[in-house]
């Protein structure tokens, strides 16, 4: 069971990770909702391979309609906030976004700052969209780079 939820939280700090970089809105959605599915999937059968390659399969389907709500706009906004968040956010406060043109909108809230063993500062945070009402939430661990951005991070 523990095998499953690491891989199945590194791949969804992957995934995050690509939505705010450079994946289409279907691609982000279809794999969001299958990691999520995956998880779900585990989680329901007792990490059975079979439950949680079905959740993946639902999840995905169910993900690529959402992502293909987020516009560009939205993607960019998100982007911001959570760079922001990250680097002058106060721990457990949320951040938001909001896109007033069709109500999506988000939050990200990171948590205390600490410096991993690489010497990199970290942040874990949560992250939350909200797409016509449907609210899906993500965790992850970002690092700041050298050039003063925040890149997530596989932990």
């Amino acid at each position: 069971m523990t095998n499953v939820k690491n891989m199945s939280k590194l791949t969804l700090i992957l995934l995050i990770s690509l939505s705010i970089i450079s994946c289409t809105k279907e691609e982000t959605g279809t794999l969001l909702g299958a990691i999520g599915g995956a998880v779900i999937g585990g989680e329901v059968t007792g990490d059975n391979g079979i439950g949680v390659m079905m959740g993946a399969l639902a999840g995905g389907y169910a993900g690529r309609s959402i992502g293909s709500k987020l516009d560009e706009a939205d993607q960019q906004k998100m982007y911001n906030t959570t760079q922001g968040a990250l680097e002058t956010g106060v721990s457990g406060e949320a951040s938001t976004w909001y896109n007033p043109d069709n109500g999506n909108r988000g939050t990200v809230t990171p948590q205390p700052a600490y410096q991993s063993t690489e010497g990199q500062y970290c942040r874990e945070y949560q992250q939350s969209v909200t797409i016509g009402g449907e609210p899906e939430t993500a965790y992850g661990t970002a690092c700041r780079m050298p050039d003063g951005t925040w890149k997530i991070i596989n932990s």
